[in-house]
């Protein structure tokens, strides 16, 4: 058996696919598995944030590549593998980080709009991680981790399709880790809170809703992007090889409240 140490939480050599991983909180989970030595190929739907994740990864003397690419198309799921493998010729770890939100009344929420959040928030991350799956399965190890939310456990008044989907995630986290458990494969989630970021920036300056959120949060304030760096590297290194089918909160205790 292995021995515990520092080194159980790096990623050396690593190879991380991420989807979404060149802007929002993705950039942050690109910047945080490279800083422990994984190469990280960022699958994303344009080129926005692509320089300044190149810079940031490269500064930490790691590689990345870049592919554009809707992830909800069909066959894109292969495509994104067979360009990862082809790049770097494994995938150690798959993190389903891209979402999207459509906020709507009930009586007026629009049918294209479910099915957009659905295609996105679920399906692609369905068929994406079966292809990866079969990749994971055949070296022997892996990890996945999904993106959840507090939606994944809360009801989402308002963003029906969300909260639909962030529940689902947490069910396909669990059905996936049960089946890929054999193969020495582990599947989590993480679950951010409210977090300090350019999208929540109406939701803070709500004189109501802001200060309702920062009341239900035991810590006192909303999450800064960092606070999530750590959580996503424990799920994606060795240090949380007996750890599956887990979604993990970091969320400054609010769904304590």
């Amino acid at each position: 058996m292995a021995e515990f140490s520092i080194h159980s939480f790096e990623l050396t050599d690593k190879v991380v696919l991420i989807t979404g991983g060149a802007s929002g909180l993705g950039q942050y989970y690109t910047q945080a598995v490279s800083k422990v030595g994984a190469d990280v190929f960022v699958v994303s739907y344009d080129r926005t944030g692509w320089e300044e994740t190149r810079a940031a990864v490269e500064a930490n003397g790691r590689k990345v590549v870049f592919l554009e690419q809707d992830i909800t198309e069909p066959g894109a799921a292969k495509k994104i593998v067979d360009a990862a493998m082809s790049e770097f010729g494994r995938i150690d770890v798959l993190i389903n980080n891209a979402g999207m939100q459509r906020r709507h009344e009930l009586v007026d929420f629009p049918d294209e709009d479910w099915k957009a959040v659905i295609e996105l928030n679920l399906n692609a991350l369905y068929y994406l991680s079966h292809e990866v799956a079969k990749v994971m399965i055949e070296q022997r190890s892996g990890k996945i981790v999904n993106i959840g939310s507090m939606q994944s456990y809360r009801a989402g008044k308002f963003i029906f399709p969300y909260a639909a989907s962030k529940h689902a995630v947490m069910g396909l986290t669990r059905a996936y880790a049960d089946a890929l458990a054999p193969y020495n494969v582990q599947v989590n989630g993480l679950a951010p809170g409210y977090i300090n970021t350019p999208m929540t920036k109406a939701l803070q300056e709500d004189p109501v809703r802001s200060v309702e959120i920062r009341e239900h949060i035991p810590a006192g304030h909303w999450g800064e992007p960092h606070e999530l760096m750590g959580a996503m590297v424990f799920l994606c290194s060795d240090a949380s090889d007996y750890v599956t089918g887990v979604m993990l909160p970091v969320d400054g205790g609010y769904l304590l409240r």
